[in-house]
C-alpha cells in the first residue's frame, strides 16, 4: 500500500491531512519535527511526504535537501515532496522548488485541493517513461547532460542543480536551437502550476544560467522576449555580465 508521511508541527493541521489520506486508501506515518521527519526517511522511505516548511527544528527546505541529498547517496529514486506554507510569494515557491520540492501549496489550502495534488504527484511518480532517449546522454556544445545519473557538466567542470533546475535545462537540451514559449516550459517542468506567473521561470532561468556560467563560460540560453527560451550560442553581447532577461539581444 501506497504510503505517506506527514510532517507537521500543528496537531490540527497534522490530524487533518492525516484523516483525509487515510479515508484515500494511503498508510500514513506523521512525524511532528524534522528530526523525526528524516528518520522515518532514513529508515523505511515513504511513497510521497507531505512537508511543512516552519517546523520546530529543522525547516522543512533544509528536510527536502537532506532527502535528496540521501537519495543521491544511496542511488534511490526521488520520492515526491509536497510542501506546505503560509509563505505565498514567487520568490518563496521558487526556493521550495529549489530545494527539491515537487510542488508548493500555500496555507490556508482546501484539503480536496491538497488530496487532488498528491494524487497528481503519485501518478506523475510512477509513470511509465515516455521518452526513451532521455536515458542517453544529451550533449551540446560542451554541456553534457545524464538523466539516468542526474548529472550536467560543463566541460571537465561538474555543474550542480536542483531538481527544477536539471529538469528545465533537461527540457531545453532536447530540443536544442528551437525556441519554447513560456507555458510549454513551465507545463513540461511544474506540471503548469504556476501558469501566467513567469517569475517562477525567470528567477530559475536566472539560476540556472549563473551555475552554468561560473567559470565565464559563453550564454548558451537566451531569451526570446516575449516568447520564450531556446538553447543556441549567444548571437548579441551580455551588456555589463548580467544574467537577467534584459541582457539577451535575441527578439525574434
Amino acid at each position: 500500500m501506497t504510503r505517506v508521511l506527514v510532517v507537521e508541527d500543528s496537531p490540527d493541521i497534522a490530524r487533518l491531512v492525516q484523516r483525509s489520506l487515510l479515508l484515500e486508501g494511503f498508510d500514513v506515518d506523521v512525524a511532528q519535527d524534522g528530526r523525526s521527519a528524516l528518520g522515518v526517511v532514513r529508515d523505511n522511505p515513504p511513497d510521497l511526504i507531505v512537508l511543512d516548511l516552519m517546523l520546530p527544528d529543522i525547516d522543512g527546505m533544509e528536510i527536502c535537501r537532506r532527502v535528496r541529498a540521501m537519495e543521491a547517496a544511496y542511488g534511490q529514486s526521488p520520492v515526491p515532496v509536497l510542501m506546505l506554507t503560509a509563505l505565498d510569494s514567487v520568490q518563496d515557491r521558487v526556493t521550495g522548488l529549489d530545494a527539491g520540492a515537487d510542488d508548493y501549496v500555500p496555507k490556508p489550502f482546501a484539503i480536496t485541493e491538497l488530496m487532488a495534488r498528491v494524487r497528481a504527484l503519485l501518478r506523475r511518480s510512477r509513470a511509465p517513461e515516455v521518452r526513451p532517449r532521455q536515458r542517453e546522454a544529451l550533449v551540446y556544445e560542451d554541456l553534457k547532460l545524464d538523466p539516468s545519473a542526474r548529472t550536467v557538466h560543463r566541460g571537465d567542470r561538474e555543474v550542480l542543480l536542483t531538481a527544477k533546475q536539471f529538469d528545465l535545462l533537461a527540457t531545453l537540451m532536447e530540443h536544442p536551437n528551437q525556441v519554447l514559449s513560456y507555458d510549454t516550459i513551465m507545463q513540461r517542468v511544474w506540471g503548469g502550476q504556476f501558469r501566467g506567473e513567469s517569475n517562477v521561470l525567470a528567477v530559475t532561468v536566472s539560476t540556472v544560467r549563473k551555475a552554468l556560467e561560473e567559470d565565464g563560460e559563453p550564454r548558451l540560453i537566451q531569451t526570446v522576449r516575449g516568447v520564450g527560451y531556446v538553447l543556441r550560442p549567444s548571437r548579441g553581447r551580455r551588456q555589463g555580465g548580467g544574467d537577467g532577461d534584459e541582457d539577451e539581444d535575441d527578439e525574434e
